[in-house]
Protein backbone atom coordinates (compact mmCIF):
# COMPACT_ATOMS: atom_id res chain seq x y z
CA UNK A 1 0.00 0.00 0.00
CA UNK A 2 1.85 3.24 -1.01
CA UNK A 3 1.50 6.47 1.93
CA UNK A 4 1.77 9.68 0.96
CA UNK A 5 2.65 12.47 3.90
CA UNK A 6 -0.77 14.31 3.19
CA UNK A 7 -3.12 16.89 5.01
CA UNK A 8 -6.34 15.28 3.36
CA UNK A 9 -8.82 14.01 6.18
CA UNK A 10 -9.27 10.89 4.83
CA UNK A 11 -6.94 8.10 3.45
CA UNK A 12 -6.75 8.55 -0.56
CA UNK A 13 -5.23 4.75 -0.61
CA UNK A 14 -8.71 4.24 1.14
CA UNK A 15 -6.34 1.37 2.90
CA UNK A 16 -6.73 -0.76 -0.61
CA UNK A 17 -3.31 -2.66 -1.46
CA UNK A 18 -2.59 -3.40 -4.99
CA UNK A 19 -4.33 -7.02 -4.16
CA UNK A 20 -7.53 -5.51 -3.48
CA UNK A 21 -7.36 -3.23 -5.87
CA UNK A 22 -6.68 -5.42 -8.75
CA UNK A 23 -9.81 -7.31 -7.44
CA UNK A 24 -12.46 -4.50 -7.17
CA UNK A 25 -15.37 -5.29 -9.65
CA UNK A 26 -17.79 -3.67 -11.64
CA UNK A 27 -21.73 -2.86 -10.85
CA UNK A 28 -24.11 -5.50 -13.11
CA UNK A 29 -25.52 -3.52 -16.50
CA UNK A 30 -29.12 -2.36 -16.20
CA UNK A 31 -30.85 -4.41 -18.84
CA UNK A 32 -31.33 -2.12 -21.16
CA UNK A 33 -28.15 -0.41 -20.67
CA UNK A 34 -26.22 -1.39 -24.29
CA UNK A 35 -29.08 -0.22 -25.84
CA UNK A 36 -29.39 3.04 -24.31
CA UNK A 37 -25.63 3.93 -25.31
CA UNK A 38 -26.07 2.50 -28.82
CA UNK A 39 -28.83 4.59 -29.27
CA UNK A 40 -27.37 8.02 -28.04
CA UNK A 41 -24.43 6.96 -30.44
CA UNK A 42 -26.34 6.98 -33.11
CA UNK A 43 -27.92 10.71 -32.72
CA UNK A 44 -24.30 11.17 -32.50
CA UNK A 45 -23.36 10.14 -35.42
CA UNK A 46 -26.54 11.44 -37.53
CA UNK A 47 -24.60 14.97 -36.32
CA UNK A 48 -23.69 17.05 -39.38
CA UNK A 49 -20.34 18.18 -37.60
CA UNK A 50 -19.46 21.22 -39.97
CA UNK A 51 -15.85 21.59 -38.46
CA UNK A 52 -14.24 24.73 -38.93
CA UNK A 53 -10.69 24.74 -38.53
CA UNK A 54 -9.17 28.37 -37.34
CA UNK A 55 -5.94 29.91 -37.95
CA UNK A 56 -2.98 28.27 -37.26
CA UNK A 57 -2.10 28.66 -33.71
CA UNK A 58 0.93 26.92 -32.91
CA UNK A 59 3.51 24.43 -34.50
CA UNK A 60 5.83 22.27 -32.16
CA UNK A 61 6.83 18.52 -32.09
CA UNK A 62 6.06 17.67 -35.77
CA UNK A 63 2.05 19.03 -35.75
CA UNK A 64 0.30 22.40 -36.61
CA UNK A 65 -2.09 23.30 -34.01
CA UNK A 66 -5.33 24.85 -35.10
CA UNK A 67 -8.43 25.92 -33.30
CA UNK A 68 -11.22 24.06 -34.67
CA UNK A 69 -15.33 24.80 -33.85
CA UNK A 70 -17.84 21.62 -34.59
CA UNK A 71 -21.34 20.92 -33.54
CA UNK A 72 -22.57 17.88 -31.24
CA UNK A 73 -25.68 16.78 -30.10
CA UNK A 74 -28.68 19.35 -29.95
CA UNK A 75 -27.04 21.99 -32.12
CA UNK A 76 -24.56 22.99 -29.87
CA UNK A 77 -21.21 24.25 -31.37
CA UNK A 78 -18.08 23.47 -29.31
CA UNK A 79 -14.39 24.41 -30.00
CA UNK A 80 -10.77 22.80 -29.21
CA UNK A 81 -7.84 22.12 -30.99
CA UNK A 82 -6.56 20.34 -33.60
CA UNK A 83 -3.23 18.88 -34.80
CA UNK A 84 -2.13 18.32 -38.09
CA UNK A 85 1.61 16.48 -39.37
CA UNK A 86 3.88 19.54 -40.31
CA UNK A 87 3.99 20.22 -43.70
CA UNK A 88 7.04 19.85 -45.76
CA UNK A 89 9.25 17.72 -48.07
CA UNK A 90 9.28 15.69 -45.58
CA UNK A 91 5.82 15.10 -44.51
CA UNK A 92 3.69 12.08 -44.54
CA UNK A 93 0.34 11.27 -45.23
CA UNK A 94 -1.99 10.47 -41.74
CA UNK A 95 -2.18 6.98 -40.86
CA UNK A 96 -3.06 7.81 -37.29
CA UNK A 97 -6.04 9.03 -35.62
CA UNK A 98 -6.55 10.47 -32.07
CA UNK A 99 -9.89 12.08 -29.97
CA UNK A 100 -8.32 13.27 -26.61
CA UNK A 101 -10.23 14.22 -23.46
CA UNK A 102 -9.38 16.33 -21.11
CA UNK A 103 -9.69 16.22 -17.11
CA UNK A 104 -12.30 18.18 -15.20
CA UNK A 105 -10.26 21.45 -15.02
CA UNK A 106 -11.55 21.68 -18.36
CA UNK A 107 -8.37 22.33 -21.44
CA UNK A 108 -7.65 26.02 -21.71
CA UNK A 109 -4.78 25.03 -24.83
CA UNK A 110 -3.20 21.78 -25.83
CA UNK A 111 -0.25 21.45 -23.33
CA UNK A 112 0.90 18.44 -22.82
CA UNK A 113 -1.71 16.37 -25.17
CA UNK A 114 1.02 17.73 -27.77
CA UNK A 115 3.54 15.84 -28.68
CA UNK A 116 1.05 12.76 -29.98
CA UNK A 117 1.83 9.23 -29.12
CA UNK A 118 2.54 8.27 -32.56
CA UNK A 119 3.98 10.22 -35.69
CA UNK A 120 2.08 10.79 -38.86
CA UNK A 121 -0.71 11.80 -36.95
CA UNK A 122 -3.52 13.82 -36.53
CA UNK A 123 -5.88 14.52 -33.67
CA UNK A 124 -8.75 16.13 -31.97
CA UNK A 125 -8.82 17.80 -28.48
CA UNK A 126 -12.00 19.29 -27.81
CA UNK A 127 -13.80 21.00 -24.94
CA UNK A 128 -16.54 19.10 -24.16
CA UNK A 129 -19.80 20.50 -23.42
CA UNK A 130 -19.01 23.79 -20.45
CA UNK A 131 -15.80 22.74 -19.77
CA UNK A 132 -12.37 24.75 -20.84
CA UNK A 133 -12.02 27.56 -22.61
CA UNK A 134 -13.89 26.52 -25.95
CA UNK A 135 -16.73 24.54 -24.40
CA UNK A 136 -18.82 27.05 -22.50
CA UNK A 137 -22.66 26.50 -22.63
CA UNK A 138 -25.28 29.32 -21.24
CA UNK A 139 -26.90 27.07 -18.62
CA UNK A 140 -24.19 24.48 -18.04
CA UNK A 141 -22.04 25.04 -14.95
CA UNK A 142 -17.50 25.41 -15.45
CA UNK A 143 -16.56 24.26 -12.93
CA UNK A 144 -16.43 20.06 -11.99
CA UNK A 145 -18.59 20.26 -8.68
CA UNK A 146 -21.73 22.09 -10.52
CA UNK A 147 -21.23 20.48 -13.70
CA UNK A 148 -21.23 16.65 -12.75
CA UNK A 149 -24.58 17.26 -11.16
CA UNK A 150 -26.22 19.30 -14.47
CA UNK A 151 -29.07 17.32 -15.42
CA UNK A 152 -28.59 14.19 -12.96
CA UNK A 153 -31.85 13.64 -12.32
CA UNK A 154 -32.59 11.94 -15.49
CA UNK A 155 -30.63 9.62 -17.45
CA UNK A 156 -32.19 11.29 -20.79
CA UNK A 157 -30.52 15.10 -19.31
CA UNK A 158 -27.46 14.13 -17.56
CA UNK A 159 -24.88 15.92 -18.98
CA UNK A 160 -22.49 13.24 -18.74
CA UNK A 161 -24.27 11.44 -21.47
CA UNK A 162 -24.11 14.26 -23.73
CA UNK A 163 -19.98 15.03 -22.60
CA UNK A 164 -19.75 11.60 -24.71
CA UNK A 165 -21.79 12.38 -27.59
CA UNK A 166 -19.25 15.10 -27.73
CA UNK A 167 -16.19 12.93 -27.96
CA UNK A 168 -18.10 11.10 -30.52
CA UNK A 169 -18.88 14.02 -32.63
CA UNK A 170 -15.29 14.97 -31.99
CA UNK A 171 -14.55 12.30 -33.86
CA UNK A 172 -16.52 12.70 -36.84
CA UNK A 173 -15.36 16.17 -37.31
CA UNK A 174 -11.42 15.04 -37.07
CA UNK A 175 -12.89 12.44 -39.92
CA UNK A 176 -14.74 15.11 -41.95
CA UNK A 177 -10.96 17.27 -41.72
CA UNK A 178 -8.67 14.13 -42.34
CA UNK A 179 -10.83 11.94 -44.56
CA UNK A 180 -7.84 9.40 -44.71
CA UNK A 181 -9.05 8.37 -41.18
CA UNK A 182 -12.49 6.99 -42.21
CA UNK A 183 -12.84 3.29 -41.59
CA UNK A 184 -12.83 1.28 -38.34
CA UNK A 185 -10.15 0.68 -35.98
CA UNK A 186 -8.15 3.98 -37.40
CA UNK A 187 -8.77 6.13 -34.17
CA UNK A 188 -7.28 5.90 -30.59
CA UNK A 189 -9.33 7.32 -27.60
CA UNK A 190 -7.04 8.98 -25.26
CA UNK A 191 -8.54 10.85 -21.76
CA UNK A 192 -6.96 11.46 -17.87
CA UNK A 193 -9.30 11.60 -15.28
CA UNK A 194 -12.86 12.96 -16.29
CA UNK A 195 -11.57 12.55 -19.46
CA UNK A 196 -10.51 8.79 -18.46
CA UNK A 197 -14.21 8.45 -17.89
CA UNK A 198 -15.88 9.40 -20.33
CA UNK A 199 -13.35 7.33 -22.57
CA UNK A 200 -14.61 4.56 -21.26
CA UNK A 201 -17.87 5.37 -21.71
CA UNK A 202 -17.79 6.47 -25.63
CA UNK A 203 -15.19 3.27 -26.58
CA UNK A 204 -17.66 0.25 -26.44
CA UNK A 205 -20.15 1.91 -28.90
CA UNK A 206 -17.72 3.43 -31.87
CA UNK A 207 -16.34 0.75 -33.94
CA UNK A 208 -13.88 3.95 -35.32
CA UNK A 209 -11.50 3.51 -31.77
CA UNK A 210 -9.36 0.61 -32.26
CA UNK A 211 -7.94 0.92 -29.13
CA UNK A 212 -7.77 3.34 -26.06
CA UNK A 213 -5.47 4.73 -23.39
CA UNK A 214 -7.51 5.84 -20.05
CA UNK A 215 -5.42 8.02 -16.93
CA UNK A 216 -6.81 7.75 -13.36
CA UNK A 217 -10.50 6.86 -14.81
CA UNK A 218 -13.35 8.53 -12.63
CA UNK A 219 -17.26 7.04 -12.65
CA UNK A 220 -15.66 3.74 -11.98
CA UNK A 221 -17.96 1.59 -9.65
CA UNK A 222 -21.06 4.36 -9.02
CA UNK A 223 -22.07 2.26 -5.56
CA UNK A 224 -18.84 2.05 -4.42
CA UNK A 225 -17.18 5.35 -5.14
CA UNK A 226 -20.42 6.33 -3.22
CA UNK A 227 -18.97 5.05 0.02
CA UNK A 228 -15.26 6.68 -0.38
CA UNK A 229 -14.50 10.05 0.01
CA UNK A 230 -12.39 12.55 -2.12
CA UNK A 231 -11.72 15.97 -3.00
CA UNK A 232 -12.97 15.38 -6.58
CA UNK A 233 -16.71 15.57 -8.25
CA UNK A 234 -17.48 12.77 -6.67
CA UNK A 235 -17.72 14.16 -3.42
CA UNK A 236 -20.58 16.72 -5.19
CA UNK A 237 -22.38 13.12 -6.20
CA UNK A 238 -22.21 11.91 -2.90
CA UNK A 239 -23.46 14.89 -1.33
CA UNK A 240 -25.76 14.77 -3.77
CA UNK A 241 -26.92 11.33 -3.36
CA UNK A 242 -27.22 11.85 0.31
CA UNK A 243 -30.05 13.92 -0.23
CA UNK A 244 -31.34 12.24 -3.02
CA UNK A 245 -30.64 8.01 -2.88
CA UNK A 246 -32.68 7.87 -5.99
CA UNK A 247 -29.75 8.79 -7.97
CA UNK A 248 -28.18 5.46 -8.02
CA UNK A 249 -30.81 4.85 -10.62
CA UNK A 250 -29.06 7.40 -12.86
CA UNK A 251 -25.85 6.63 -12.17
CA UNK A 252 -26.00 3.11 -13.13
CA UNK A 253 -26.27 3.85 -16.87
CA UNK A 254 -23.16 6.32 -16.39
CA UNK A 255 -20.52 3.69 -14.24
CA UNK A 256 -17.27 3.70 -16.48
CA UNK A 257 -16.33 0.21 -15.01
CA UNK A 258 -20.03 -1.32 -16.17
CA UNK A 259 -19.41 0.23 -20.02
CA UNK A 260 -15.65 -1.11 -19.73
CA UNK A 261 -17.18 -4.19 -19.92
CA UNK A 262 -18.71 -3.91 -22.85
CA UNK A 263 -15.38 -2.49 -24.59
CA UNK A 264 -13.23 -5.37 -26.55
CA UNK A 265 -10.87 -3.19 -27.69
CA UNK A 266 -6.88 -3.19 -26.29
CA UNK A 267 -7.02 -0.80 -23.98
CA UNK A 268 -4.25 0.37 -21.44
CA UNK A 269 -5.29 2.00 -18.23
CA UNK A 270 -2.87 3.97 -15.43
CA UNK A 271 -4.49 3.54 -12.12
CA UNK A 272 -2.84 4.86 -8.94
CA UNK A 273 -2.68 3.42 -5.63
CA UNK A 274 -3.29 6.71 -4.16
CA UNK A 275 -5.39 9.55 -5.54
CA UNK A 276 -7.65 12.17 -3.37
CA UNK A 277 -9.85 13.21 -6.86
CA UNK A 278 -10.53 9.59 -8.02
CA UNK A 279 -10.53 7.18 -5.38
CA UNK A 280 -8.68 4.49 -6.67
CA UNK A 281 -11.05 1.40 -6.53
CA UNK A 282 -12.58 3.22 -8.85
CA UNK A 283 -10.05 3.24 -11.39
CA UNK A 284 -9.34 -0.35 -10.75
CA UNK A 285 -12.86 -1.36 -11.56
CA UNK A 286 -12.76 0.28 -14.79
CA UNK A 287 -9.30 -1.92 -15.84
CA UNK A 288 -10.70 -5.19 -13.85
CA UNK A 289 -13.73 -4.99 -16.00
CA UNK A 290 -12.18 -4.19 -19.45
CA UNK A 291 -13.95 -6.92 -21.92
CA UNK A 292 -10.57 -7.07 -24.05
CA UNK A 293 -7.33 -7.01 -24.10
CA UNK A 294 -5.62 -5.04 -21.74
CA UNK A 295 -2.63 -3.93 -20.31
CA UNK A 296 -2.14 -1.79 -16.66
CA UNK A 297 0.22 0.38 -15.55
CA UNK A 298 0.43 1.10 -11.66
CA UNK A 299 0.88 5.04 -10.35
CA UNK A 300 1.68 5.25 -6.87
CA UNK A 301 -0.63 8.62 -6.94
CA UNK A 302 -2.75 10.33 -9.11
CA UNK A 303 -3.81 13.77 -9.04
CA UNK A 304 -0.60 14.46 -5.78
CA UNK A 305 2.35 16.03 -6.33
CA UNK A 306 5.43 13.83 -5.23
CA UNK A 307 9.18 13.12 -5.90
CA UNK A 308 9.60 11.22 -8.64
CA UNK A 309 6.36 12.17 -10.97
CA UNK A 310 8.41 13.36 -13.54
CA UNK A 311 9.82 9.92 -13.84
CA UNK A 312 6.46 8.72 -13.42
CA UNK A 313 4.60 10.64 -16.57
CA UNK A 314 7.32 10.53 -18.27
CA UNK A 315 7.14 6.64 -17.88
CA UNK A 316 3.16 6.66 -19.36
CA UNK A 317 4.09 8.75 -22.15
CA UNK A 318 6.49 5.63 -23.43
CA UNK A 319 4.01 3.37 -22.56
CA UNK A 320 1.22 4.89 -24.45
CA UNK A 321 3.47 5.63 -27.68
CA UNK A 322 4.58 1.36 -27.02
CA UNK A 323 0.63 0.51 -26.68
CA UNK A 324 -0.47 2.66 -29.47
CA UNK A 325 2.32 1.69 -31.80
CA UNK A 326 1.16 -2.03 -31.60
CA UNK A 327 -2.27 -1.55 -31.93
CA UNK A 328 -3.16 1.40 -34.11
CA UNK A 329 0.32 0.95 -36.32
CA UNK A 330 -0.13 -2.65 -37.45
Amino acid sequence: MTSFVHEFPFDPAHGRTLDDLVAVGAPPAPDDFADFWRARYEVARSVATDPELGPLEDERDGVRIHGVTYTSVGGVRLGGWVALPAEGPAAEPVRHGFVVGHGYGGRQEPGPDVPLPLPSSAAILPCVRGMGARGLVAGIPDVSSGHVLHGIESRDTYVIGDCVADLWCAASALVELVPELAGAGRLGCLGESFGGGLGALALPWDERFGAGQLTVPTFGNHPLRLTLPCTGSGEAVRGYHHEHPEVVDVLRYFDAATAAGFAEQPALVAAALFDPSVPPPGQFAVYNALAGERELLVLPAGHFEYEGLAQEEAGLVEARREFFGKRLGR
